[in-house]
């Protein structure tokens, strides 16, 4: 009897563990604007959303929970803002360092979210499909602690840039065979009572361009918008949306909704100019300025939703928040019992959306920094409170905004603002100089990619 019900505690032990420890999917686009599909993100501007593609999934997403209207990735391209979400730190610390022959071996020697999970929890899954694009070392998902994945893919996995489009296909983008992948992750998961993480790292919007032929028959008749009006890029975002639409299906079908958490946003800002699309009436990014690339809003500022557990279901919140907060986040929610890295530049989103989407992600800085150098044109932006620095580092020139009343970055006040650009260009400089960052193009990509040091595990 005693036995007996010492066996009850301890299941009900072990059952509340494995009930307290959530599900989470990422799903993460590539190069969609902020202003890419036809969520209108601030309520109040109806310039916040597409005026030509139609994504009802993406809405529906915010529907289910938490737009921000003030979402970032971590850099403005596709490598540098991946190795970021992993283990949460800004590419000033890692792959624009100036210490170029140790960086990579640097970079797997640091948390990452599967990691983090399995200590938290051994009975966690992971897995990555889509879209890997470690580029210069070839780190592998299984080495950053994933137990499934797709491999060493990149751009050209998914139909890269000079692979035949715009043209259709049956699996454009990949986009059918990474959903199903996912679909059959969580169902073995879910089956088996693990918990899970899966990243769903989608190729689209990726160029070339690629949709199927149904999708396209219904994007031409569409009314085109004054920004977007490519009836080719507009089918392609459409069968992507029809993917997460598929994620949502599967998870409510495996009666996890309440277990789940599901972060969405894009790997960077959407480009500014489409190739094979007429010159739009204005600018493809507006209201912002500029766009992949740049570390004007562009370029860094994408969707973002997270839906779940305790988060407000048709929220709206003002709150600065980048895929830099994702893997603190996750450790939060799933009570990481170890001290996290000193070195991490996101914080936990937790007390944001359990408050309705008010107060404020405590991270190490209080500032969200974005910088890129090395192989690339040195610029480097600050954002503090309502203002916002950009430096040019090869021109020496410094702006500022108060992106709450310019979010399109139009009037530059550094000379009205003097001290408070000194403040803002002196936590830039000094932050650059405590991680070691490289503050110069130093080289081409090819070049940086010949220079990189293998790995010798």
């Amino acid at each position: 009897m005693k036995t007996t019900a010492i066996s009850l505690i301890l299941l009900s032990f072990v059952s509340g563990t494995l009930a307290a420890s959530p599900n989470f999917v990422v799903i993460l686009t590539d190069d969609q604007s902020w202003v890419g599909s036809s969520l209108q993100i601030k309520p109040d501007d109806p310039r916040t959303k597409s005026d030509y593609f139609k994504t009802p999934n993406i809405e529906r997403l915010a529907f289910m929970g938490t737009s921000f209207t003030q979402g970032y990735a971590p850099a403005p391209y596709c490598c540098p803002t991946r190795r970021s979400i992993l283990i949460g730190q800004t590419p000033a610390r890692h792959i624009y360092q100036k210490d170029q022959r140790n960086w990579t071996s640097n970079y797997r020697k640091q948390l990452s979210i599967p990691q983090m999970l399995k200590q938290a929890n051994q009975a966690y899954r992971t897995a990555h499909f889509g879209k890997w694009d470690m580029r210069f070392d070839d780190v592998t998902p299984e080495e950053m602690g994933y137990d499934v994945s797709d491999g060493l893919t990149g751009n050209g996995t998914g139909g890269g840039k000079g692979s035949g489009g715009p043209s259709a296909q049956e699996d454009p983008k990949l986009i059918w065979e990474i959903t199903e992948r996912t679909g059959t992750f969580m169902e073995d998961q879910t089956s088996a009572g693990h918990p899970f993480f899966v990243q769903v790292s989608h190729y689209a919007m990726h160029l070339d361009i690629f949709y199927r032929e149904e999708s396209l028959n219904e994007a031409r008749n569409w009314k085109k918008g004054k920004k977007h009006s490519m009836p080719e890029f507009a089918a392609m975002t459409s069968d992507v949306d029809t993917g997460i639409g598929l994620l949502l299906d599967k998870i409510h079908d495996l009666g996890i909704e309440n277990d789940t958490y599901v972060f969405f946003l894009s790997d960077n800002g959407g480009r500014t100019g489409i190739p094979g699309q007429d010159d739009p009436e204005i600018h493809r990014n507006d209201p912002l300025r500029d766009g992949k690339g740049s570390v004007y809003e562009g370029g860094v500022r994408v969707p973002f939703i997270l839906i779940g557990p305790d988060v407000e279901n048709q929220g709206i919140s003002h709150v600065p928040v980048t895929g830099l907060d994702i893997l603190p986040t996750i450790a939060d929610l799933v009570g990481y019992a170890k001290p996290l890295p000193k070195a991490l530049d996101g914080g936990s989103l937790k007390s944001v959306f359990m408050n309705g989407g008010r107060g404020e992600v405590k991270r190490n800085n209080p500032f969200l920094i974005f910088h890129q150098a090395v192989a690339r044109s040195a610029e480097s932006s600050l954002i503090l409170g309502n203002y916002k620095l950009v430096k040019t580092w090869d021109r020496n020139r410094l702006e500022l905004f108060d992106i709450s009343k310019d979010i399109g970055e139009a009037k530059d006040l550094s000379k009205q603002m003097e001290a408070k650009t000194n403040e803002l260009h002196q936590l830039l400089v000094n932050f650059l100089e405590e991680v070691g960052a490289e503050t110069r193009k130093v080289g081409s990509k090819a070049e940086v990619y010949e220079n990189a040091t293998p790995y010798r595990p």
